[in-house]
């Protein structure tokens, strides 16, 4: 009988209370601000009332905003704290591998690349996720604070910026909740591999096939007990250049997806328009000599 596990560790306890936080709190800010961005909007007063009028709604906005504002603090140091103390690595900062996947996978999906590329344990997917939930998370913070505090921010910045927040705010609340609801949730429970939910997250837990077919890299890691990846020789170069390198990849996948499925389309177009012009000029070509073409009958 054999004693092989089926499922593998996937996630430790503390990035799943994390990531239960980060839901809940999302949530909440979602019902309390999307009220008060389209309060003109049927039903917007009745979802007011329903948490219990405007102030009870901004109470609970600035409550769960000011949570979400230590979360993100208390993340980004426990990522940083021990990869300072090179006692770990930021397995989420993008390298030029990501970038590479990305364009091979693109090429893969359209067809034009005989097979996927191999993928470690976080692929240039999750840290496109990663990224632009901390990156827009560190924008609705400082606005957000912005607008919590507006006389003691005019005391030290231009009185200009309270209106610019007010709807930097606003709109990057609305685009993480658009990405969330497309991007995450596809490609965390109705993506093919994913179907009906990845449940890895909740219990800390992924299949041990799963694990091998999308992150080969690791499992080929874990199971083959090979050399955990390398730490940082410049912990605090790698620390600064984290943000900027997210950054990056977060700029970099939508600029690739139009470039590459641009180029895609413009190519069979091109050919479909050469194949009609072929088959056009095909029967005038092959006609007999002194007989009239068929198009002529």
């Amino acid at each position: 009988m054999s004693t092989t596990p089926t499922t593998l560790v996937r996630f430790r306890r503390r990035a799943r209370i994390e990531h239960g936080a980060v839901m809940f709190l999302f949530v909440v800010l979602a019902l309390t601000g999307f009220p008060q961005k389209f309060f003109p909007a049927p039903g917007a007063q009745a979802m007011v009332d329903a948490i219990g009028g405007i102030d009870r709604a901004r109470w609970l906005h600035r409550a769960a905003g000011l949570c979400f504002a230590a979360l993100l603090a208390l993340h980004l140091g426990g990522a940083a704290w021990p990869t300072l103390k090179r006692r770990a690595r930021l397995s989420l900062v993008p390298e030029g591998k990501d970038f590479r996947d990305a364009a091979a996978m693109l090429r893969y999906q359209l067809g034009t690349e005989p097979r996927p590329p191999l993928l470690d344990r976080f692929d240039y997917r999750q840290k496109f996720e990663y990224w632009g939930l901390v990156l827009g998370g560190a924008v609705m913070v400082a606005t957000g604070f912005l607008l919590l505090f507006p006389l003691l921010a005019t005391a030290l910045v231009s009185g200009q910026l309270v209106p610019v927040a007010k709807v930097a705010h606003s709109n990057e609340g609305l685009m993480a909740f658009l990405v969330v609801v497309t991007w995450h949730v596809f490609n965390a429970h109705l993506s093919p591999e994913a179907f009906p939910g990845d449940t890895s997250i909740f219990t800390g837990r992924i299949a041990r096939e799963r694990l091998r077919h999308e992150h080969p890299l690791e499992y080929a890691r874990i199971v083959g007990g090979g050399a955990p990846d390398p730490l940082p020789e410049a912990p605090w170069r790698a620390v600064l250049l984290a943000p900027l390198r997210g950054a990056l990849l977060v700029m970099y996948l939508p600029g690739l997806g139009f470039a590459v499925v641009g180029r895609h389309l413009a190519r069979r177009a091109a050919a479909l328009a050469s194949n009609l012009h072929f088959r056009r000029k095909e029967p005038a070509e092959s006609a007999e000599p002194g007989e009239p073409p068929a198009s002529a009958a």
